[in-house]
C-alpha cells in the first residue's frame, strides 16, 4: 500500500501505526523469507521496508517506525541523505565497477586521502579499502603480522570483531556467532577488559595493568603482533572502559613493539560525539579500522594507519574484487562532507545528552547501568537490587517497543543490554517521542 513512498527529506517524520507490527503484508513477506532464505540469517523485527530517512523507517503496511538502530550504526547520516543519494546516482551513471586492482579510479584515492586526514594522529598514513568490518579487521591483523613478523593477536573479554574465521576467534560471544563453526584460527589470546559496572571500582589504569599482566604472563609481549580493541565495545554491551585504560594499553604497545589496532567499526564517524571514539582521550592508534557509518549504507570498510606499518605487506598482498567499489567511495565522500557541513559531531553530543537525561530520569531499579557516549547509548538491565543480568526483561522491553513502533536493538554478552543508535539525522521531536514510548514500556513491564 506504500509502494509510492520514497525516502529523503520529504518523508514525513512521524511515528504512525496503521496495523499491528508486523502487519499483514510484512507477515506475508516473512513467510516468503522463511521459505527462500537460509534460516541462519536472522531478523530482529520482521517489518519489510519500503522507505526510510531522517529518523523513520516505513514498512509495506504503511507503518512509520522511529529508528533507534540505524542498521546497527550504519546509516548515521540517515538512510537517504541527500548528498549521498546525489553522489551515488552520479557515479552509477558513470560506471559501477572496474576493480581498483585492474584499472583504478580517483574515488578510492580521495577516500584514502580523507581518512588519512581525519583519523587520529598527524603522522604519515596510508589507507586500504575493503567491503566489511570483519574483512578490514582481518586485514589489519595481516598488516600487523607483516610489519612485526610476529603472530599473536590479543583481544578482550566481550569483544566482537566479525564473522569470518579469524574474527570469530577474536569475538568473545559464543551464541550466535561462534557456536558450531570451529575450529577457529590460532594465535588469538584474550585479556580482561575494563568494565566499570562490573569491575568493583577498578580504575582504568588498574584494569590496564591487569590486562597487561595477563598478556605478559600468558603470551609474552614479544610474541604479539597486535592488540585489537573496540574503544567502546559494540555487540559486547556498549562497554566504555574507564578513563585511562586505552591510553595505558596504547603506551604498553608502543614500548613493546606491538601494533595497537582500534576497531572503530561501530564507533566511527561522529557516532560517539567525537569523529572517532579514540579522540575522547587523545589515543592515537597505529591502525584504525572503520566501516558501518563510513558510506551511508553502502558496503565499504577501511584500514588506515602509520605509513611504515601499512607499507609492510608486499604488492598484491592486500585487496579484493569489490574493495573500494566506486559507488561506495562516492557515498563515503558524501558522508564525510555531510558530517562536516552539517555539524554532526556536535549533533551526536546533543542526542547523547538527551538520551542520557531521559534514561536517568526513568528511575527504574532494574536499570543497573546507563552508559555510552554521544549517539551510542545503552542500559544494562538487571534483577532489582543486584547486578544479576536480566535478559528476559531485555527481550520483553525490546518486543514491546517494537510493537509500539520504536526500533531498538539488544546486545551484551549476557543478552541484557538495550542499545540506542539513532541516526544523527533524527529530529528532536522523534527522539523525545521514542523515549516517551520507552518510558511507558518500562512502566508497564
Amino acid at each position: 500500500m506504500t509502494d509510492h513512498v520514497t525516502g529523503g527529506p520529504g518523508l514525513p517524520q512521524e511515528r504512525r501505526l496503521v496495523t499491528a507490527v508486523p502487519g499483514p503484508e510484512s507477515t506475508a513477506l516473512q513467510a516468503r523469507k522463511i521459505a527462500a532464505v537460509a534460516p541462519g540469517v536472522g531478523t530482529t523485527l520482521p517489518v519489510y521496508t519500503v522507505a526510510a530517512g531522517g529518523g523513520v523507517i516505513v514498512d509495506v503496511d504503511g507503518n512509520s517506525l522511529i529508528d533507534l538502530g540505524s542498521g546497527i550504526a550504519v546509516t548515521s547520516v540517515g538512510n537517504s541523505a541527500p548528498r549521498v543519494v546525489e553522489a551515488v546516482t552520479a557515479q552509477v551513471e558513470s560506471f559501477t565497477h572496474t576493480c581498483f586492482m585492474i584499472t583504478p579510479y580517483d574515488g578510492y584515492v580521495r577516500v584514502a586521502e580523507a581518512l588519512n586526514r581525519l583519523t587520529p594522529g598527524t603522522h604519515e598514513k596510508r589507507t586500504a579499502l575493503f567491503n566489511s568490518g570483519a574483512e578490514a579487521v582481518e586485514n589489519a591483523v595481516k598488516i600487523a603480522r607483516a610489519a612485526t613478523l610476529r603472530q599473536g593477536v590479543a583481544v578482550f573479554d566481550h569483544a566482537y570483531h566479525g564473522r569470518t574465521n579469524l574474527t570469530m576467534a577474536m569475538t568473545a560471544k559464543n551464541m550466535p556467532y561462534k557456536h558450531g563453526f570451529g575450529p577457529f584460527a590460532s594465535e588469538v589470546y584474550r585479556a580482561p577488559l575494563s568494565y566499570p559496572f562490573r569491575d568493583g571500582g577498578l580504575s582504568g589504569e588498574e584494569a590496564a595493568r591487569r590486562a597487561i599482566d595477563v598478556l605478559d604472563k600468558q603470551v609474552g609481549a614479544g610474541n604479539l603482533a597486535a592488540v585489537v580493541i573496540e574503544p567502546i565495545q559494540g555487540e559486547g554491551g556498549f562497554i566504555a572502559p574507564a578513563d585511562g585504560f586505552l591510553p595505558a594499553l596504547a603506551e604498553w604497545c608502543r614500548a613493546s613493539g606491538i601494533v595497537f589496532v582500534a576497531d572503530e567499526v561501530q564507533t566511527g564517524f561522529a557516532r560517539t560525539g567525537d569523529l572517532f571514539a579514540c579522540d575522547h582521550e587523545g589515543v592515537v592508534p597505529d591502525l584504525i579500522v572503520t566501516a558501518k557509518g563510513i558510506a551511508g549504507g553502502l558496503p565499504l570498510a577501511a584500514v588506515t594507519g602509520r605509513a611504515e606499518i601499512m607499507d609492510a605487506p608486499h604488492v598484491g598482498g592486500l585487496g579484493g574484487t569489490y574493495g573500494g567499489n566506486p559507488l561506495a567511495c562516492a557515498a563515503a565522500l558524501a558522508v564525510i562532507e555531510t558530517i562536516e557541513a552539517d555539524g554532526l559531531v556536535d549533533r551526536a553530543r546533543a542526542i547523547g545528552k538527551t538520551m542520557l537525561d531521559r534514561l536517568h530520569a526513568f528511575g527504574d531499579d532494574r536499570i543497573g547501568d546507563v552508559r555510552g557516549r554521544g549517539a551510542m547509548m545503552a542500559v544494562e538491565l538487571v534483577k532489582p537490587g543486584t547486578t544479576e543480568p536480566d535478559p528476559e526483561l531485555t527481550r520483553t522491553v525490546a518486543t514491546a517497543a517494537h510493537a509500539e513502533g520504536v526500533v531498538v536493538l539488544t546486545c551484551g554478552t549476557y543478552g541484557n543490554v538495550l542499545r540506542f543508535l539513532p541516526p544523527l539525522a533524527i529530529p528532536d521531536h522523534l527522539l523525545t517521542e521514542a523515549f516517551d514510548v520507552l518510558q511507558q514500556v518500562f512502566e508497564e513491564h
